[in-house]
């Protein structure tokens, strides 16, 4: 009975919740070995997840030729080895808890053995020599079935992959058995992916008791990580966060300028800071030390070296009898270079295998409108031109939250309208960043009252006004079938004192409850099939594109500066997102200030400037926001606008294709980068510019390693004059080219 209330509760849970090219002979001779190795990143589809036992039933062994993590059965569950199979790297030292849960000020392990004395590394045999912990949680029994669908995405729009993935998970199921874990059952989930060696994990506890248990905090992984480097002692000066602790406390805190293990990417879908990178926006994983490795290289035993995830300020949580509460999912993706293009690659296939909605790229316009006619026209001109999506920008007169019958009807009609025309319609919502009321904004734990949140003042979304809001965006998506939302200002952490806002209790667990709220939000509409832009890290909950990063005030600057500008935010911004998952920015008209050199209206008059700005983000697959009334103005510019999407979706399919960086930026020389796909016909597509105020020519090294390309490839200068060239034993061809003054060239690869 209690097993199928954990198992049926689980699944509910589920359903709520949610190179730079190489110019060394090392780095070519490793690239050369790559591919005779079979390189998952050109070609993945021999490596299938798998779970055997061992004929002892002692070990269970999850693996599918790229990572390999095993568990011993001996008497409770630990894990014995996390193997890099590419490398051979082992990512453990030592045994840890499988988890940890702390109720009341202590914490109870979840599986995992005590008794190991030397922690830089573990031998077999002393695993006969280690037992359970007397307080963890028992291990009752394991199970595997395929990888859940967490997310039912349905795409309305163009996608580079419509597939959902998959794989094995891998269930160990554990019971309380002391009194203060009494009636709480836990099960530690472990997916692995097909053709990735890329492992998810993430822990489900249920309250099968009759009362209420409050959780202070979930710890949902726990690595003794084999540290990265051997260094005696940290940087003597003391870090801002040291100052004032005892010696005691300093101990705990990691040495300053120590790197952190590299051999393992960690990201976990809990993540917001409106920094638009995920490294800035992580709120859970926490790099320690560990104070039982006595036998480490630095001499305060400060080297971080101890994974432990969890959410930072979710202080406490209560589970009521009968639900569940499941944990941050953690992404561990195991690295096997330390080459920045070669890293940024996995991590965009990551994003292109879990989150498959990430590689829709619908080519959209930023209308500022203030009737329903400008609509209209405004979708018409999307169909003259090939674009395939509008969205109401800020500073239009739509409004999501006016739930009246007649706002409904009203943008029912223009949807309906967009929708005869083949085009998907959609608008912007703000939530954060403003005043509500006293009763409804985040209350500050320090003065008790409004303010002090991350925007200033800003809306809880456990309120009453919060929770409204939830409910009017579905209803209009609901009713209007709108196909975009663009949600600006989502909810960025912010912790709220009330204690009388229904969507929490108080000040510890008003984080967790409210980021609950949105992605419950995000995952509704993204499997209604709506398409999201949000300004923060929530792609591992439904949201489909961020800001590719820039700064706004920028687009008040000459257009000459914004085309430079631009150029460098998409090739900072593509090292470890995927095209598809930035837009950038196209003032058509005033943005942020700035006069008539800034805009590019009257359109006609800047022909040459809003083509290559459209080259240079459509050229990256990037889409941008051109906000502004209209796309064309007169006929002239109206072809210009479709000739460029012609061209655009001529090559789709490899101009959505991932990035490899050729040389940034700098107003110097030329730039460039180069579209890779080994599964396309068409294996590469390069873009190079020319910021200089005369032409130029010059030759260059084409690494087209990624491209999937062995010995021979046929190039092509914008479509016309093919010829074959061979790869050296780099993978590159030299290339020689010719640019205008401020003007750019492309290359097909085939």
């Amino acid at each position: 009975m209690e097993k199928k209330l954990f198992s049926f509760l689980f699944l509910f849970s589920l359903g709520i919740g949610q190179h730079i090219f190489s110019q060394s002979i090392s780095s070519n001779k490793a690239a050369t070995d790559q591919k005779s190795n079979k390189d998952w990143l050109l070609t993945n589809q021999i490596f299938k997840a798998q779970v055997i036992q061992s004929s002892d039933k002692k070990d269970i062994v999850l693996q599918n030729g790229l990572v390999k993590r095993v568990f011993r059965n001996q008497g409770t569950i630990a894990c014995v080895s996390f193997q890099n199979l590419i490398n051979g790297q082992e990512q453990i030292r030592a045994i840890s808890p499988e988890a940890t849960v702390l109720i009341n000020g202590q914490n109870y392990p979840v599986g995992g053995w005590k008794g190991q004395k030397e922690k830089a590394y573990l031998k077999q045999e002393w695993f006969s020599k280690m037992q359970a912990d007397s307080s963890a949680f028992r291990y009752d029994s394991f199970s595997v079935s395929p990888i859940p669908v967490l997310i039912k995405w349905k795409p309305r729009s163009w996608a580079s992959n419509k597939v959902q993935p998959t794989g094995k998970l891998l269930q160990f199921y554990y019971t309380g058995k002391l009194a203060s874990t009494n009636g709480l059952q836990l099960q530690v989930n472990y997916a692995l992916y097909d053709g990735i060696p890329l492992i998810v994990k993430w822990i489900v506890l249920v309250n099968v008791s009759f009362q209420p248990i409050q959780i202070q905090r979930v710890t949902s992984e726990l690595i003794a990580a084999v540290e990265e480097e051997s260094a005696v002692v940290g940087a003597t000066e003391e870090s801002i966060q040291e100052q004032g602790l005892t010696k005691d406390q300093k101990k705990l805190i990691p040495a300053k300028g120590m790197k952190v293990p590299e051999g393992i990417y960690i990201e976990t879908n809990y993540a917001f800071n409106n920094a638009m990178r995920y490294p800035l926006s992580d709120q859970t994983t926490h790099w320690k030390v560990d104070t039982s490795y006595t036998s480490q290289v630095n001499y305060n035993f400060r080297t971080p070296c101890l994974l432990e995830v969890y959410p930072d300020k979710a202080y406490q949580v209560v589970i009521q009898p009968g639900q569940s509460y499941s944990s941050v999912r953690t992404h561990e993706l195991l690295m096997d270079s330390y080459d920045r293009e070669r890293r940024g690659l996995a991590i965009r296939r990551m994003y292109q295998t879990i989150a498959p909605w990430t590689s829709s790229n619908p080519i959209f316009m930023h209308l500022v409108s203030k009737n329903d006619a400008e609509v209209r026209n405004a979708i018409d001109q999307c169909v003259a031109t090939g674009y395939e999506a509008l969205i109401l920008s800020f500073g239009s007169h739509i409004n999501m939250e006016d739930s009246s019958a007649y706002n409904i009807a009203r943008w029912k009609s223009n949807a309906d309208y967009a929708h005869s025309k083949g085009i998907l319609i959609g608008g912007y919502s703000l939530f954060s960043s403003r005043r509500i009321s006293d009763e409804d904004d985040v209350i500050s734990a320090a003065t008790g009252k409004p303010g002090g949140a991350f925007f200033g003042n800003a809306p809880c979304f456990g309120s009453k006004w919060g929770l409204g809001y939830r409910d009017k965006i579905k209803q209009f998506f609901s009713s209007t079938g709108f196909d975009i939302w663009e949600n600006d200002g989502p909810y960025p952490g912010d912790l709220c004192a009330s204690t009388v806002h229904p969507g929490h209790k108080g000040l510890k667990d008003s984080q967790w409850e409210q980021m609950k709220i949105q992605k419950e939000l995000y995952g509704w509409l993204n499997e209604q099939g709506v398409y999201i832009n949000a300004p923060d890290w929530y792609f591992l909950d439904g949201t489909h594109k961020i800001g590719i990063g820039y700064r706004e005030v920028n687009f008040s600057l000459p257009r000459e500066n914004q085309i430079i500008l631009n150029r460098q935010n998409i090739y900072d911004g593509t090292w470890n997102m995927s095209p598809s998952m930035g837009w950038g920015f196209v003032p058509l008209t005033k943005y942020q200030g700035g006069g008539p050199e800034a805009i590019l209206e009257p359109l006609q008059e800047h022909l040459s400037d809003y083509k290559q700005l459209m080259v240079q983000y459509y050229g990256a697959g990037v889409q941008a926001c051109y906000r502004g009334p209209r796309l064309y103005d007169t006929d002239s510019t109206r072809k210009m606008v479709a000739s460029v999407i012609d061209w655009y979706k001529q090559y789709r399919n490899i101009l959505n294709s991932d990035i490899i960086h050729l040389r940034r930026p700098d107003g110097r020389d030329w730039d460039g980068i180069l579209h890779v796909n080994p599964k396309l016909s068409q294996k590469g597509l390069m873009l190079l510019y020319n910021p200089l105020n005369e032409p130029i020519t010059r030759s260059i090294k084409v690494p087209l390693y990624y491209t999937g390309l062995n010995n021979q490839v046929n190039v092509s200068e914008q479509g016309k004059h093919k010829q074959t060239k061979t790869l050296n034993r780099a993978y590159e061809i030299s290339l020689t080219f010719q640019i205008p003054a401020k003007g750019y060239t492309w290359y097909v690869l085939e």
